[in-house]
């Protein structure tokens, strides 16, 4: 667009604009005249800076500067790092939400316990590593030959990990375990579920069994007690049999956004993700919860310095518990020999991100504005409703495993370099930072963000835009991650303790 601004200042305090297109030494923006070339995405300083000094932006502390540093010159990390987090951060506000949205409805699938299916699949659950390779060949042989005869059935998926044994049972590694595997057996997005295990695992099948354990939904065995791994695929598929034509016979109807749950994920941010996607998801997110409905912040390493922002709109409990999750993971990083600050990854700094304070207060956008109705560990079964937190590494395939653990039935993902992901059996939705990754990624994004910096929509036009294709996904429609097919590979619970 002809009269698309190539600068942006977020914030009248920031000492730091941001570059909207790749900017040349010598231009004039926001007042100052560049002195070396800023890439699209980064950062540029507004005012002169000294070793020490606090950089801001967002209206927040997002690091200092590690070296002096003159008005126009690039910002990023050869002259500013972390620092102290949150030193002179301004307090956060306390949320508010927006009127309910028109739209309160989808079509889902009412399952008996209450909660909600926005796809119908037959889960095949490993127990164990060592049944994970049956499990797959379990869910190649139903497709192949059970799925043409249950055309209301979304498929049969395979959920296989590393875990299982070589683990204590008495420690926080093996709760979270049982807590994830518990969370997927039990997913509205199963119409029905097959667990199998190998018979002589630490994570043994009896702990999984429910009362209504028969063939109407669920099922399962070990493969050393019916003849081995190629008699396995022949047994399963008879008890699937039954499962599947009970599950072929859910249908969708329509059903209130209340039975939405919605996990939020970041992955590989750049400068443009804290202005567009995420404040744009927050809108979205705003508006689910205004009809209703229930959304998942998580990846406490990507919150970090940037947490006060949510405990001002929390409970003294629900604030204090966050507190405490904040100085576990301090504690963990330090025990480990790391910094949090080396979570922004090659890619994140490549795209302008500089410092974890940085890349945490974009991420904490995706929250909205939303109070914080209730704080939760990993994979805590979450029934809503309202913005919720849950405690996750930052990396995604984990953290998004145990949001979907704890009942989210859609996916919202943002990305600005470019993350693959999807995530069985929920669906997911890639949402494009900026514009040239949409247009490069066209095959695996669902919505471009990009038009926010461009001038295009406002942030309210654009989260108005994905609260709608939340619905229609919720609803049916298939994602692009759906139509290549990812999910498969994504199951990853997160491992703490000892492997023995």
């Amino acid at each position: 667009m002809a009269d698309r601004p190539a600068a942006l200042l977020l914030s009248p305090g920031d000492g730091v604009g941001i570059a909207l297109r790749a900017l040349e030494p010598g231009e004039t923006q926001l007042g100052v005249r560049l002195a070396e070339p800023v890439p699209a995405g980064h950062k540029f300083a507004l005012r002169p800076h000294a070793p020490g000094d606090p950089i801001i932006k967002y209206g927040q502390v997002m690091g200092e500067a590690t070296a002096a540093i003159a008005p126009g010159r690039h910002v990023h990390v050869q002259n500013a790092g972390m620092g102290v987090p949150g030193r002179g951060a301004a307090a956060g506000q306390a949320g508010r939400l927006p009127a309910p949205p028109d739209r309160r409805s989808f079509q889902g699938f009412s399952r008996r316990d209450g909660r909600v299916g926005t796809r119908n699949f037959i889960g095949i659950i490993a127990s164990v590593n060592c049944s994970s390779t049956v499990c797959n060949a379990i869910a190649r042989a139903a497709n192949a030959r059970l799925l043409p005869q249950f055309p209301n059935l979304d498929g049969f998926v395979p959920i296989v990990h590393d875990q299982g044994c070589g683990i204590a049972t008495a420690g926080e590694g093996f709760a979270l375990l049982v807590r994830v595997l518990k969370g997927y057996r039990d997913h509205p997005n199963f119409g029905g579920v097959l667990l199998v295990g190998l018979g002589c695992e630490v994570n043994q099948l009896t702990l999984y069994r429910r009362d209504d354990e028969t063939r109407q939904r669920h099922a399962s065995f070990n493969i050393q007690e019916v003849g081995g791994s190629a008699e396995a695929v022949r047994r399963a598929l008879e008890r699937l049999a039954p499962i599947a034509a009970r599950a072929d016979a859910d249908r969708r109807r329509t059903l209130p956004v209340s039975g939405l749950t919605l996990g939020m994920q970041c992955g590989g941010s750049d400068g443009f993700s804290g202005i567009t996607a995420n404040p744009a998801l927050g809108v979205a997110s705003d508006l689910l919860v205004a009809a209703g409905g229930t959304s998942i912040l998580s990846e406490t390493p990507e919150i970090y310095g940037a947490e006060h922002l949510l405990i001002a709109r929390a409970s003294a409990a629900d604030g204090q518990r966050l507190r405490t999750m904040i100085r576990w993971w301090e504690d963990y990083i330090r025990a480990n020999g790391a910094s949090l600050d080396n979570n922004p990854s090659p890619g994140n700094k490549r795209g302008g991100i500089t410092t974890i304070l940085e890349k945490s207060l974009g991420a904490v956008a995706k929250a909205g504005l939303a109070p914080l109705s209730a704080v939760h560990g990993y994979a805590e079964p979450i029934r809503g409703p309202g913005l919720v937190y849950m405690d996750s590494p930052g990396y995604d395939p984990v953290a998004a495993t145990g949001q979907v653990a704890a009942g989210a039935n859609v996916i919202a993902f943002t990305t600005g370099r470019g993350s693959c992901f999807g995530a069985h059996p929920v669906p997911s939705l890639k949402l494009a930072s900026n514009t040239a990754l949409w247009r490069a990624m066209r095959g695996d994004m669902d919505i471009d963000c990009g038009k926010v910096a461009e001038g295009a929509v406002s942030l309210q036009e654009m989260g108005e835009e994905i609260y709608g294709q939340i619905l229609d996904t919720a609803s049916g429609a298939r994602s692009k991650s759906e139509i290549f097919g990812y999910g498969d590979a994504e199951f990853v619970p997160w491992r703490i303790g000892a492997v023995l």
